[in-house]
């Protein structure tokens, strides 16, 4: 499905999902604080969440059209 530097990416992107959302990077976001009226730890558990999503799509994305032409143009 994957191969070379895509699944690279991928795994790496993986390994660090698993470091960002494991406990000694976790409590430095818990705090009583508040941004914009919402707590600090569940805010930034959803933008770490939400960049690794974009992280993924981009990674996949970019590696479906090898060849620098955009896929799915009209």
């Amino acid at each position: 499905m994957f191969q070379g530097l895509v699944a690279q990416r991928l795994v790496a992107l993986f390994i660090a999902g698993l470091v960002l959302f494991n406990f000694p990077l976790l409590a430095l976001w818990d705090h009583d604080v508040q941004i914009l009226g919402l707590p600090l730890f569940p805010l930034a558990l959803f933008v770490i969440w939400a960049l690794l999503i974009v992280a993924l799509a981009w990674i996949v994305e970019r590696g479906a059209a090898p060849d620098g032409k955009e896929s799915g143009s009209v």
